[in-house]
């Protein structure tokens, strides 16, 4: 998972022809240390996107603008349009994750 650490990067990250999904979190996130110690898995799972992390601490413009409203979060863009978002009371469980993966459709 690529760390983004520029406004560019993310813009480029969203707009890429390939889906993108960015995981919005903080160092000091406890829940987002628990979904780091099983996403590597689901990553190799779900290889029709980009995968991508931010810390919402260094960037809290892209949280507000895309409403983050607690971390963990995972957001999914297809060519600058988020079409869909785990908020962090979902993202608790390894199938809680692979649920909502499922559930969207990639193009």
């Amino acid at each position: 998972m690529q760390t983004i650490e520029s406004l560019e990067a993310f813009e480029q990250a969203i707009n890429d022809e390939q889906q993108a999904l960015i995981k919005f979190e903080a160092d000091w996130c406890p829940d987002c240390k628990r979904l780091d110690m099983f996403i590597a898995d689901i990553i190799d799972e779900h290889q029709e996107y980009k995968w991508y992390q931010i810390d919402r601490d260094q960037f809290p413009e892209l949280a507000e603008k895309y409403e983050v409203m607690g971390i963990p979060s995972l957001l999914i863009f297809d060519k600058g349009e988020k079409i869909a978002h785990l908020h962090s009371a979902n993202a608790k469980t390894p199938d809680q994750v692979r649920d909502f993966l499922n559930s969207v459709k990639v193009k």
